[in-house]
């Protein structure tokens, strides 16, 4: 992997967020959004303040305009998202195209699991007994497809890109140090000759 400079780490920063909150504004199908794949990558790609902060950021500007919610599961929420940072943590010693996709779904299920829970505890909507959390959950079905299809599209999408610009960066250094080695050496050859 190619070492990324500051200026270039702020860009993709910006970007991310840009993307998180735009696409949580935009309309979508319920919890198709790229928050949960932003904090994988995050994870992944940025050292810890600045990880955690990207979902975070993308989270509470879109919340601002979108309107702010019940107080108790905003924090849950937002955990939530901050455990796919983690999981993006433990990816980048395990990084293969399998358990890229395995965190996906790993951070689909913690979001669902952990969030839904909160729904049932902290709502009226659902009886406080064993039956009532369990309506949550199958209510929560259709939104866990989505947060499922969603985190495995834009994982593809973040890291597929991030990947091929990688690889592009570095054929084209390649390619220069080519350029620049067939340069050098006709220099030395054309000096050697005078």
């Amino acid at each position: 992997m190619l070492k990324v400079n500051f200026k270039n780490k702020i860009i993709i920063f910006v970007i991310l967020v840009v993307l998180g909150f735009t696409f949580r504004l935009l309309p979508h199908s319920w919890n198709f959004t790229p928050i949960g794949a932003i904090a994988l990558f995050s994870g992944f790609y940025f050292k810890k303040k600045y990880a955690f902060a990207i979902p975070v950021l993308a989270m509470f500007i879109s919340d601002a305009f979108l309107g702010f919610y019940n107080w108790k599961l905003m924090p849950i929420v937002y955990g939530s998202f901050l455990l796919c940072v983690v999981l993006g943590f433990w990816l980048k010693k395990h990084k293969k195209w399998y358990t890229v996709a395995g965190t996906s779904i790993i951070a689909a299920l913690l979001f669902f699991f952990i969030t839904n829970f909160a729904v049932w505890i902290f709502t009226p909507w659902y009886a406080k007994t064993l039956s009532g959390v369990i309506q949550c959950y199958i209510m929560a079905i259709p939104f866990f497809r989505n947060t499922l299809l969603g985190n495995l599209f834009y994982v593809t999408v973040f890291f597929g890109a991030y990947e091929i610009i990688q690889v592009l960066i570095k054929n084209k250094l390649a390619i220069l140090e080519k350029v620049f080695g067939l340069v050098k050496k006709k220099f030395v050859y054309i000096n050697e000759n005078k």
